[in-house]
């Protein structure tokens, strides 16, 4: 599950103050938390005297301002260092639980998960909030798959025009280019849709938002992120796509949206892009659902690049090894 990896956990609007929520990492899981100042912590999830969930307690703050976690089980609030104070007793424990170590930059939330960093945390995503305004986030959920088939799918740019072609009505991938540049890698391709009849449009007004071509230009981040860039009249969006490997056979998902308008309607339709995101993230893991893993591939498809991208990193790293994919 390529530990030593940085793993964004969330953004910040993804938690609510004071409101509890389970994250889970390489088969453990946490209890992550907001205070009311906007400081975030994560303990495991397991109470260290009976192994309740956490996650399903509540948030109490303490004399000194700051919340602590109380287990549902018998109400023992551990802070934000693992420690509790036990019934009839005025002293605070040892640290009974080994918080996860957190990197917070700006709104979002990394953990390497307990292990030594093997590669650096891009700073691609504090580049973008400097000229995008934040949208919002949707479609998180667990999918039943690895990490490893989570990415191919992701990099498997023939798919859309299978996977994604209801709604979006893809036709054809015609693909430009592919930069290799280790971690790092772009690529430029472009997919032409069938046209919404006016009918159609009228019954479903969102429709009139879905250009007649894609154009696009994917930002990869091995192994933890991938960024859409499109445009339109109105205004540019960076959809932001996030895994997790929470387990060895289940990787959490989720999207970022962010948005720059070249006219103020475009803000509108914010919550109607976050749907058509919501609605990728929905036929990509409906798909991985229906697949047999173990099936040999006998086929191979031109502009498989990105999935060799993806083949050659995974099993190089934290190195990056020839050969140079670039095409």
């Amino acid at each position: 599950m390529l530990e030593g990896s940085p793993w964004l956990l969330a953004h910040t609007s993804m938690l609510t103050v004071n409101q509890p929520r389970k994250i889970s990492l390489y088969g453990n899981d946490y209890v992550m938390w907001k205070d009311i100042d906007g400081s975030i912590y994560a303990l495991p999830n397991a109470c260290p005297h009976m192994g309740a969930m956490l996650s399903e307690g509540w948030c109490e703050v303490e004399s000194n301002g700051k919340s602590a976690i109380a287990c549902p089980f018998h109400a023992l609030r551990f802070d934000a260092s693992g420690c509790t104070v036990l019934p009839d007793s005025n002293k605070k424990t040892l640290p009974l639980l080994k918080p996860l170590e957190l990197i917070v930059q700006g709104d979002f939330i990394w953990t390497y998960g307990g292990y030594e960093p093997k590669i650096e945390i891009p700073s691609v995503l504090n580049e973008i909030t400097k000229s995008y305004k934040f949208l919002g986030h949707t479609a998180d959920r667990s999918v039943e798959t690895d990490l490893l088939t989570m990415l191919l799918n992701m990099h498997d740019y023939n798919h859309q025009n299978g996977t994604h072609r209801d709604l979006f009505r893809i036709t054809e991938v015609h693909f430009h280019q592919f930069v290799d540049e280790g971690h790092i890698s772009h690529a430029y391709y472009e997919m032409p849709t069938a046209p919404y009849s006016l009918i159609e449009k009228i019954k479903k007004p969102d429709l009139l938002l879905l250009p007649t071509k894609f154009n696009a230009h994917l930002e990869n981040h091995f192994p933890s992120f991938i960024i859409f860039y499109g445009e339109t009249p109105l205004g540019k969006a960076a959809q932001c796509h996030f895994f997790i490997p929470e387990a060895e056979n289940r990787t959490r998902t989720y999207v970022l949206m962010f948005a720059q308008a070249k006219h103020p309607i475009f803000m509108l339709f914010g919550k109607t892009y976050l749907n058509f995101a919501k609605v990728v993230v929905d036929q990509d893991a409906d798909i991985l659902s229906k697949i047999y893993p173990n099936s040999p591939q006998k086929i191979k498809l031109n502009n498989e690049v990105g999935m060799d991208w993806v083949k050659r990193n995974f099993a190089s790293f934290p190195n990056v090894i020839e050969p140079d994919l670039s095409k």
